[in-house]
């Protein structure tokens, strides 16, 4: 399935929470803390954006809108909400 967000919006595959502990103490997916990190997946047609495809990104703590594409989460967020592209 193919999103293509509008405006200034952008797609983002939200990055896997840890499950191990660097000890090996496996986390239960219930106490796992979500995770601010993603990829961007697709970006929307305003010339305000400051990110493209393939940047990882951290975005505001409770920042858009979750959906699931072929089984992975993501998010649909204002470009306003990243805060910072990891280099």
């Amino acid at each position: 399935m193919a999103i293509k967000p509008l405006n200034d919006r952008v797609l983002i595959e939200v990055k896997s929470a840890q499950e191990k502990t660097s000890g090996g103490i496996v986390i239960p997916q219930t106490s796992q803390e979500k995770t601010q990190e993603g990829t961007v997946i697709a970006v929307g047609d305003s010339d305000t954006v400051k990110v493209k495809v393939g940047d990882s990104v951290i975005y505001d703590k409770y920042a858009g809108t979750q959906i699931k594409v072929d089984e992975k989460d993501h998010l649909i967020i204002k470009a306003e909400e990243i805060l910072a592209v990891i280099s």
